[in-house]
């Protein structure tokens, strides 16, 4: 084990580990605890697993960096979609608690087909 795969999985649950997400958890001071597979692959160029221990508001160019920030302090969720490379993907940023008490924050991407159904249940 080292620092970067602590506990030999990416630091994440059996289950998160080969999840197609990208999974990015931090503490309440935004310090990154975890990352799985594929967002230490999505991260690579920036150090991927490595960046376990940095800060996740300085992986973060302004002004998503100030707004990041914002949704921390206010606990709240931030969901949006992104294109990228021709490549649609989901981005939805929570807080996470243990025991009723903050913890942190998690950031959960994964990708998204061209057309995606809705549908209204009552």
């Amino acid at each position: 084990m080292t620092r970067e795969d602590p506990g030999g999985m990416g630091g994440c649950p059996g289950w998160a580990r080969e999840l197609p997400a990208a999974i990015t958890v931090c503490d309440e001071n935004g310090t990154i605890l975890e990352l799985n597979d594929r967002a230490a692959r999505m991260f690579r160029a920036s150090g991927g697993r490595a960046l376990i221990g940095s800060n996740v508001l300085d992986c973060h160019p302004e002004p998503a960096r100030t707004k990041l920030a914002a949704i921390m302090g206010e606990r709240r969720a931030n969901t949006y979609t992104i294109e990228k490379g021709g490549k649609r993907k989901m981005i939805h940023q929570t807080p996470w608690y243990a025991d009723g008490v903050y913890r942190g924050f998690v950031e959960i991407v994964f990708g998204l087909p061209a057309e995606v159904p809705h549908f209204v249940r009552e």
